[in-house]
């Protein structure tokens, strides 16, 4: 920040830079960021839904990004030996050729999707308007529940990995996308959800760890997505979490007790307020003041603390953490889709013509008989 800028200037948000930040971030990105190309679709998903939530989507190529994402799908051989493996990878890091409409169509034997990668492919796709007809979604669901353990939770990838709150989330968010719940055993899921509620009435990452407000909004997240969020945890129960999540609140908010505010606090702990009806209650001008503090009004972009450098996760949940609160210029959020309210309508609209057409299908057998 110029030192000569008044106090009101510094309040200011600026969209415009943040259009541009996003556009730059889908071009090129620093060196730093090389270590990030396994997960470039995650980053992708950060513009792009930014650039959504800005309106602002008319600067980028759809048709070239949309052939791009499905380049990343990982499609069953001839004979399906490998569906356990099925999704979208996170980038074309094996080096296999490009082919828009058919994945990269080789075997490798080290490549297998990412339960992330997809989640973010097709929030992705859906925020492009693809209506998702080149998405196999037997081969996804397929691999989706490959990756779910015994405990009900998920891994990142078949060959194991970490298992935590992020894959139930993000494995919900899959179902709920492709109207199937084909991928998950639920029942499952709900129990590793209400195991990890700790005894300070927040959700860890699992049972038996610590709140943490990243992994509250996955599970409450997931069970709204579900619609299971009041048969899973009482009102008492609910009640609690309110309090905890009410608490994380200094200026901006923190993701535990006794750490630092962080910018996409903002919205994991918003937004899982949202859903719990209660974000009106926090204090709104605070917070706004926190979040336009980390941002850069030079190049565009939010950062974790003031005075750091921008990143594409914290620019799009700084913009997020705005929309929860009305700012001008910001499309509404959807709070458990973490998409905007736009782009989860066109979704449903996706969804009733799924349903119009398998009427259709049914209907037709019926008559054919």
């Amino acid at each position: 920040m110029a030192e000569d800028e008044l106090p009101e200037e510094r309040l200011l948000f600026l969209p415009d830079r943040h259009v541009r930040y996003f556009q730059r971030s889908l071009q090129a990105l620093p060196e730093q960021c090389s270590s990030l190309e396994t997960s470039r679709l995650t980053i992708a998903f950060f513009a792009l839904s930014g650039l959504d939530m800005l309106d602002s989507l008319d600067v980028v190529d759809k048709a070239d990004i949309v052939d791009w994402i499905y380049s990343l799908q990982v499609l069953p051989t001839e004979d399906k030996s490998n569906l356990d493996h099925c999704g979208f990878r996170g980038s074309s890091c094996l080096g296999l050729p490009f082919n828009p409409s058919k994945g990269h169509g080789l075997l490798h034997p080290y490549d297998s999707s990412h339960i992330a990668m997809t989640y973010t492919a097709l929030s992705s796709l859906v925020i492009l308007g693809d209506d998702l007809s080149r998405v196999n979604k037997e081969a996804c669901l397929a691999g989706l529940r490959a990756l779910q353990l015994h405990d009900g939770s998920f891994c990142a990838v078949p060959e194991g990995s970490e298992n935590d709150m992020r894959f139930v989330y993000c494995a919900a968010c899959i179902c709920y996308m492709l109207n199937d719940w084909s991928g998950i055993n639920i029942g499952k899921s709900i129990e590793y959800i209400r195991r990890s509620m700790s005894y300070e009435n927040g959700l860890g990452q699992g049972a038996g760890l610590e709140a943490h407000g990243g992994s509250t909004f996955c599970g409450i997240a997931a069970l709204c997505l579900m619609g299971k969020l009041e048969d899973v945890f009482s009102e008492k129960e609910l009640n609690r979490i309110r309090r905890w999540c009410i608490m994380r609140q200094q200026n901006g908010f923190n993701g535990r007790p006794n750490k630092p505010v962080d910018t996409c606090y903002s919205f994991w702990v918003g937004a899982t307020l949202t859903l719990l009806n209660i974000f009106k209650y926090t204090n709104l001008e605070r917070n706004r003041h926190f979040i336009l503090s980390t941002q850069d009004r030079l190049v565009g972009g939010f950062a974790k603390w003031p005075d750091s450098h921008p990143d594409a996760l914290h620019a799009y949940f700084g913009i997020c953490g705005l929309s929860l609160m009305g700012e001008s210029g910001i499309s509404k959020v959807h709070p458990a889709l973490n998409v905007s309210v736009r782009t989860y309508e066109r979704l449903q609209q996706l969804h009733d013509a799924w349903k119009a057409k398998d009427y259709e299908k049914i209907n037709n057998m019926h008559i054919c008989t």
